[in-house]
C-alpha cells in the first residue's frame, strides 16, 4: 500500500509525465506548408482581398488586381446589386469559379478599428445559434452573439444566391471566403449552408479569423466538417486570439499561421506552440497589429490590393 509520500512523488512524475508529453505533442503538431501548398491558396487570398471592393465592381468583375488574379470567375450577386442591397455592408459577392469548379460566397471585412469598436460592444456574450440557420446544432453549441446577428441579416439571401448559382453551373462544391469580422461570418455561413445543402461540399478558407464559438461549437464544427475549415493567421494578428478563452471561446481547427520560418500548419484549436497564434501571441498586448492585414503569400487584404 502506498504511504502518504509515495503517493506525493507519484502525482509528481504523473504532472511532470503529462507535461513533458503536453509539450511533446504540441510541437509534433506543427508541420511546414511546401511551397505548392502555400501558393494553392493564393487565388482564395485574392477573393478574400475582393470582398474590400465596391459591390458595382464585384458584380462587373472589374475591381482591378484582386479580380485579375481570378479572370474566369463568373460573378452572379453582389452586395449592391438590388434584392442584396440591405445586406451589403457583410455580404460582398456569390458566384462561379471555372478553375476550382466551386461557388464562390465573399464576406466584406473590415479595418482593425471598426473590429475592435464591434468586439467591444454589448454583442460579445455567447448565444443559441439560430435553428432555422444552423438546425440541429442546440445547445450546449453556443457562437458569439454579435457574429450571429450578423450572419442572420444575410443568410437567406446568400442560401438563394447559392443555391442559383449551383443551378446555373457545374459546381461541385461551396467554398466561403473572408477576412477579420468577414471571416467569421463566412465560417457561420459554411456551417450554416452545409446543413443546408445536403450532399454539397462546403469549405471555409478565412484570414485574420476571430475565435467564433465556444469549445461545444468548435467540437462540432471539427466533426461535421472534417478539414474543410482553414483559418490562416498572420504572425501576431490581435484578431486571431480574440474573444479570449477566459471568455469561453475557443477555435475551430484548420490553423495555418504565418512565421518568418515559413506557414505552419498548427493541428488542434489553439495550439500552444510558439509557432501557432494562440502559443505565439499570448496577449493583444503582445500582438502587432499592421500584421491583420497581411501580407498572405504577397497580397495585403484591400482594394486596390498589391501582388
Amino acid at each position: 500500500m502506498f504511504g502518504v509520500p509515495s503517493l506525493f512523488w507519484a502525482s509528481v512524475l504523473a504532472v511532470l509525465f503529462h507535461l513533458a508529453w503536453t509539450a511533446s505533442a504540441a510541437k509534433g503538431t506543427v508541420k511546414a506548408l511546401s511551397g505548392d501548398q502555400v501558393s494553392w491558396y493564393k487565388p482564395f487570398t485574392y477573393f478574400a482581398s475582393a470582398t474590400y471592393c465596391k459591390p458595382p465592381t464585384t458584380l462587373a468583375w472589374n475591381c482591378g488586381v484582386n479580380c485579375e488574379a481570378n479572370p474566369d470567375f463568373v460573378p452572379s450577386a453582389s452586395g449592391g446589386d438590388g434584392a442584396l442591397t440591405q445586406y451589403c455592408k457583410d455580404l460582398r459577392y456569390v458566384g462561379y469559379d471555372p478553375g476550382h469548379t466551386t461557388v464562390i460566397v465573399g464576406y466584406q471585412g473590415t479595418n482593425l478599428t471598426e473590429f475592435f469598436a464591434d468586439f467591444t460592444d454589448a454583442n460579445f456574450f455567447l448565444a443559441q445559434l439560430d435553428p432555422e440557420l444552423f438546425p440541429g446544432m442546440r445547445p450546449p453549441i453556443l457562437a458569439h452573439s454579435g457574429f450571429l446577428a450578423a450572419h442572420a441579416r444575410t443568410s437567406d439571401a446568400v442560401f438563394d444566391a447559392v443555391k442559383a448559382t449551383i443551378a446555373a453551373h457545374p459546381a461541385d462544391s461551396v467554398t466561403v471566403v473572408g477576412h477579420s469580422l468577414g471571416s467569421a461570418l463566412a465560417l457561420l455561413e459554411a456551417v450554416s449552408l452545409q446543413l443546408r445543402l445536403p450532399g454539397m461540399p462546403v469549405q471555409h478558407i478565412g484570414y485574420g479569423t476571430p475565435r467564433v464559438g465556444n469549445p461545444d461549437f468548435a467540437h462540432w464544427v471539427d466533426v461535421h466538417c472534417p478539414g474543410r475549415i482553414t483559418r490562416i493567421i498572420n504572425s501576431k494578428d490581435p484578431v486571431g486570439i480574440v474573444p479570449g478563452q477566459f471568455l469561453g471561446y475557443e477555435h475551430v481547427a484548420g490553423e495555418i499561421y504565418i512565421t518568418d520560418g515559413g506557414w505552419m500548419k498548427c493541428a488542434g484549436n489553439d495550439n500552444p506552440s510558439k509557432q501557432c497564434a494562440t502559443g505565439d501571441t499570448v496577449s493583444v498586448f503582445a500582438a502587432e497589429a499592421e500584421n491583420h492585414n497581411g501580407p498572405f503569400d504577397g497580397v495585403k487584404m484591400g482594394c486596390p490590393t498589391t501582388s
